[in-house]
């Protein structure tokens, strides 16, 4: 059996694996939002998708081919969003895209979550997102050009900060699309520097169950109540305080919890008897 491993360790966070199957040659890959770093992975929180989809596979094989030759024609990407070339015209479009459901009478989100907001084009972008009534939600944990609240400019804008326990690394991009939702994770940040000056990857994850449990971090960091911070329009935050009701513990915290009981029920479902499997007799 024949492995070839390639792995590219920079500010792109991506692993290629291409194995000799039973039934030919199979991509295996690894995007994620963090680096491969053993001292960071133990003060960082990201995200890693596993997968062996074919046509993510064949974009993650037009990227290295690009890497490793400096050939640059023009490269097809079908699932991938990397930059410098594909990422910010896709996301300006996706922003877009929210603009027209939302001027046709449609239900229109979008939320990102990353470490920073400086790119000029898609911080206009995003205000005219607010303007024409897509409700935008940010989780921004450092820089954060747009200023949310500002009437007329950005009323449907809140952002906010995460501090706690770990640093938030995390990128996820979400866009409703008239119901069609879409999650993406990946190494960039929405920054001049990230979107047009280096090789970074965004890509889509399309799984349902995936799906839910990045919602599941979205809805639980927006409704955090002790280690959330709110920007104001002026650019200053306020922390927020639990009230009574609510739940006292941070978000980072709650995740911890959710992830113990995933834990916990895994290890009890392993442990149970298979069910429907006649004992052969000997003899």
């Amino acid at each position: 059996m024949t492995v070839v491993v390639v792995i590219i360790i920079l500010l792109v966070v991506i692993l290629l694996v291409v194995r000799r199957d039973f039934s030919g040659l199979r991509c295996y890959a690894h995007i994620g939002t963090g680096n491969y770093h053993a001292g960071t992975a133990r003060l960082y929180s990201d995200l890693g998708l596993l997968t062996c989809d074919p046509v993510i596979g064949s974009d993650l094989t037009e990227l290295f081919n690009y890497l490793t030759t400096g050939y640059v024609p023009k490269r097809n990407y079908r699932k991938l969003l990397p930059a410098p070339k594909v990422l910010k015209p896709a996301l300006l479009a996706k922003i877009d895209r929210e603009i027209g459901h939302a001027r046709a009478g449609k239900p229109a989100l979008i939320q990102f979550k990353m470490n920073a907001l400086e790119d000029r084009e898609v911080t206009a972008a995003l205000y005219r997102a607010s303007q024409a009534g897509v409700q935008v939600d940010l989780i921004v944990r450092d820089t954060c050009r747009l200023r949310p609240g500002i009437s007329g400019i950005s009323d449907h804008v809140r952002v906010i900060s995460i501090v706690g326990r770990f640093l938030e690394h995390t990128r996820i991009f979400h866009f409703r699309n008239g119901g069609s939702e879409e999650y993406f994770i990946g190494s960039a940040d929405c920054m001049k520097r990230n979107l047009e000056s280096r090789v970074e990857v965004v890509a889509p994850v399309d799984t349902p169950e995936l799906q839910r449990e990045l919602r599941q971090i979205l809805d639980v960091q927006l409704n955090d109540r002790r280690s959330a911070w709110d920007m104001q329009p002026d650019g200053g935050y306020i922390q927020r305080a639990p009230g009574e009701g609510d739940d006292p513990r941070g978000s980072q915290q709650m995740l911890i919890d959710l992830a113990e009981r995933r834990q916990k029920e895994a290890q009890r479902l392993k442990k149970r008897k298979p069910k429907g499997i006649a004992r052969r007799a000997v003899g």
